[in-house]
């Protein structure tokens, strides 16, 4: 019979190094989690918004003088020409907004657009009361690009991304557990990415006949939408797989950290990029998460414009998955 191992030798046998530190792994992702969410949502305040001035010549100048002076430069104001080329410029994207000083009236008009982003609109609304009550002046506003009716705050651009990219690296996950984090040789690898392609055409379908036929909520840009759907789930799966060939295990939590703790609250979804403190502002533009919600309201509500950039970044996410998963699993079967 054996010796008894005592509690020590129970709690050592039940619980393996390796399983501690995965515990203390979990810990850390979750705590980074609420850093995260909190750190960029708690105080949201508009920073260097691109903002056209329209009022008469000697006046203009001096308007965006003061704008630029208001303490923590909120917007970044620039002369435009007149109002018709400030819209076409809102409705390009090219502005987020546009003040039209009336020297004929006290009341001044905030050009604005919804579509790209609610919370910017409001916050914007908020500075141009404040300003022009300082100079015994109001303010009324005209969005000239709304969302669309089944679009309420405009978050739905941002959940539909949210939602392909959880399938895709859900489904990279899962191929991971069922078969093995690394693929045992290079030709697994090849058929396990190629396995993520139907699905991701699948799953970029299915978002787009969601919000456009079955619910109204984004309609009139369905094979647009598709397209980028299904690039955005090419691009969690691959990069997903990537690190798992990388790391093992461990590049599922890698996924989590990258896609989730700071892909989301850096999205620009609930509070647009503007709205949030420098960090997420920096990282949500190099991120698929704040690449494909950007690009969903460009090609929504701007016309396209400017969605070539966005779509070229995921894009490369994908194809540095692709490259990564392949050239590791090359020097794995290698080294053994």
């Amino acid at each position: 019979m054996s010796e008894p191992k005592g509690l020590v030798g129970e709690l050592r046998d039940a619980v393996a190094p390796r399983t501690v530190l995965l515990v203390v792994g979990v810990l850390l992702v979750q705590l980074a989690f609420v850093a995260s969410y909190v750190g960029a949502f708690h105080h949201p305040t508009p920073h260097d918004v691109s903002l056209g001035v329209v009022a008469p010549a000697g006046q203009a100048q001096q308007v965006v003088k003061r704008l630029d002076a208001v303490d923590g430069h909120p917007v970044a104001p620039e002369v435009v020409a007149d109002r018709a080329t400030a819209v076409q410029r809102i409705k390009s994207a090219d502005l987020a907004a546009a003040l039209v000083v009336d020297p004929s009236s006290t009341t001044d008009e905030l050009v604005v657009a919804s579509g790209g982003g609610a919370s910017l609109v409001t916050a914007l609304e908020q500075l141009a009361q404040q300003a022009e009550g300082q100079q015994g002046r109001r303010v009324t506003t005209t969005d000239v690009v709304p969302l669309e009716s089944g679009d309420a705050r405009g978050l739905t651009g941002f959940y539909l991304v949210i939602g392909w990219l959880v399938g895709g690296y859900l489904v990279a996950s899962l191929l991971g557990v069922a078969k093995g984090a690394r693929p045992a040789n290079t030709r697994r690898a090849v058929i396990r990415l190629g396995a993520t392609v139907p699905y991701a055409v699948a799953s970029g379908l299915g978002g787009a006949l969601i919000v456009d036929q079955w619910l109204g909520a984004l309609t009139g840009h369905f094979w647009a939408l598709w397209g980028l759907g299904a690039l955005l789930v090419m691009a969690a799966a691959t990069v997903t797989m990537a690190l798992q060939v990388l790391v093992g295990t461990l590049g599922i939590g890698l996924t989590v950290l990258l896609f989730v703790v700071l892909g989301n609250p850096s999205a620009g979804g609930a509070y647009q990029s503007q709205l949030l403190p420098a960090f997420w502002r920096t990282v949500g533009g190099w991120i698929p998460n704040g690449a494909g919600t950007d690009a969903v309201r460009r090609i929504v509500y701007f016309g396209g414009h400017g969605v070539a950039g966005e779509v070229a970044l995921v894009a490369a996410y994908a194809v540095a998955g692709v490259v990564v998963t392949l050239a590791a699993s090359v020097l794995r079967r290698r080294r053994t």
